[in-house]
């Protein structure tokens, strides 16, 4: 029998949830959202039968529900999951995992006591390029990962004014919570160690300034909130030794958006990373694998040719979800790992804030 999912949230994200559930074999038989006309049209849309407008009854009346997926504010993250899991449903939740670590730490250890099945959509783990480069990091090419360079910078990329994604009450903060996909795949790449210290400073030089908004069409909201960064730079320590320099932005004054991982190992570096276009979107984009070594005494720049996909690994991650529960593959992402990310991003906020290093 295949595995039946209701989702959580008719936002952007669903489409892709949607299709990496079915290519992986699942049944999407339910959809929920505060909003009931978004729900009806979104389920129309993805050939969703069922449409509630809540979660509880969402679960209440599904009981051949097998899993939940999360697609909704950052700050509904973890209540949603709890309440999943404590139903007895595995769960697939949006990124950020929480909007802390102590959130992150009481969902994990519901997914434990349910003995369900409890992962995050970081998605970029999933893009041809970062499995491509994993495959060298497994098999010793790179030797150990001893420094990393994360970077997600945008130009022009705030997410609308006014609205969740600038009200930390709802998104536990900006462009670090949201764009946190590179420092957790450069944690992937060094094998997750466990995070020391954190040193960081956020800005906010343009947060308000609407010519500096994104070309996703998020509207804005009159009277709303706009009180998180635009900008943030740190540097982590993990007690390994191995160490991560992060820049993550909206908006700042650099030529164009990039998402980055450039690493240092042992015995070679590698670089994945996307270049998009001056219009911010993906079908502009150019992407790169490649290892850096010395051969016969040379220095050596090796390109990994992978296949295109433009959702960022998004199908594929959603995909993996359902391939793990049905024991075919292994998770993409684990709890402790999210709750290590949290760690950092808690840590960074405060060391912003304290203008001192703080321990995770």
């Amino acid at each position: 029998m295949s595995i039946k999912i209701g989702v959580v949230g008719a936002g952007g994200m669903l489409r892709y949830h949607a299709a990496g559930f079915r290519s992986a074999g699942a049944e999407l038989v339910a959809l929920c959202d505060v909003n009931p006309e978004a729900a009806r049209k979104a389920a129309a849309r993805e050939n969703i039968p069922a449409v509630f407008d809540s979660a509880g009854q969402m679960l209440k009346d599904c009981p051949h529900l097998d899993a939940v997926s999360i697609i909704v504010p950052n700050k509904f993250h973890a209540p949603v999951a709890l309440q999943a899991l404590k139903s007895g449903r595995h769960v697939f939740c949006e990124k950020p995992p929480a909007t802390s670590a102590k959130d992150m730490r009481a969902m994990m250890a519901a997914a434990a006591k349910a003995k369900k099945t409890l992962m995050f959509n970081f998605n970029n783990r999933a893009r041809p390029e970062a499995a491509a480069m994993m495959d060298y990091i497994r098999t010793g090419e790179t030797g150990r990962i001893n420094s990393a360079q994360a970077k997600w910078i945008r130009r022009t990329g705030i997410p609308g004014f006014g609205g969740w994604f600038t009200t930390r009450a709802l998104s536990g903060g900006g462009p670090l919570i949201d764009l946190l996909h590179m420092l957790d795949l450069a944690l992937y790449f060094m094998g997750y160690p466990e995070p020391d210290y954190v040193a960081a400073q956020t800005f906010n030089d343009f947060i308000s300034n609407k010519s500096f908004k994104g070309p996703w069409g998020i509207p804005d909201v009159a009277n709303g909130v706009t009180d998180v960064e635009s900008a943030c730079h740190g540097f982590i320590r993990c007690k390994t030794g191995q160490v991560i320099s992060l820049q993550i932005s909206w908006a700042e004054m650099v030529k164009r958006e990039e998402v980055s991982v450039t690493f240092q190992g042992a015995k070679a570096g590698g670089l994945v990373q996307r270049l998009f276009g001056s219009d911010g979107l993906d079908n502009t984009a150019i992407d790169a694998c490649e290892l850096y070594t010395q051969e016969n005494g040379r220095p050596v720049n090796r390109t990994i040719v992978t296949p295109p996909d433009e959702t960022m690994g998004r199908i594929a991650s959603a995909a993996n979800f359902v391939q793990t529960l049905e024991r075919r593959a292994a998770p993409l992402n684990t709890p402790d790992q999210a709750l290590k990310l949290m760690r950092i991003i808690d840590a960074a906020y405060a060391a912003a804030r304290t203008g001192r290093p703080v321990k995770c």
